[in-house]
């Protein structure tokens, strides 16, 4: 595929991160991801608690709850519940990876990611450029 029709595509993926991302109950930061593997959506994600758990991320302070998870871990974690496989797959999520979910990232076999706005550490992409996955940034129209 030409790298024209692929940043378009790149494009119209992050979209639909961005608008699953409203899915989110967490008040801090909304993020959502797709997990897309021959231009099939076979999984999907955004930040929230684990099932059975209240809807509330953030205590009285603001705080993240430690239990609450990324988006990226919660497309993970689906797709490894059904018949999908990520191996070679690319991974949309709206915000950059942090350390644990590129971690999760390399072990589900996922080649790309694909982004739209950078966390503030860059050790996540740092770890997954060097286990050889592609990461590309693509703004969000």
């Amino acid at each position: 595929m030409d790298n024209v029709k692929q940043l378009m595509l790149d494009r119209r993926y992050i979209k639909m991160a961005l608008i699953w991302a409203e899915n989110s109950y967490c008040k801090r930061r909304k993020v959502g991801a797709l997990i897309v593997k021959e231009k099939m959506i076979i999984s999907d994600g955004y930040n929230g608690t684990p099932a059975g758990f209240e809807n509330i991320c953030e205590d009285e302070d603001n705080h993240t709850f430690p239990y609450v998870l990324h988006a990226e871990a919660n497309a993970i974690t689906k797709v490894a519940r059904s018949n999908n496989s990520s191996e070679g797959a690319t991974l949309y999520v709206t915000s950059s990876p942090c350390i644990e979910c590129a971690k999760l990232i390399i072990q589900a076999g996922i080649r790309r990611v694909v982004f739209s706005e950078h966390y503030r550490l860059h050790d996540g992409i740092d770890l997954l450029e060097q286990a050889g996955i592609q990461v590309d940034f693509v703004e969000a129209e």
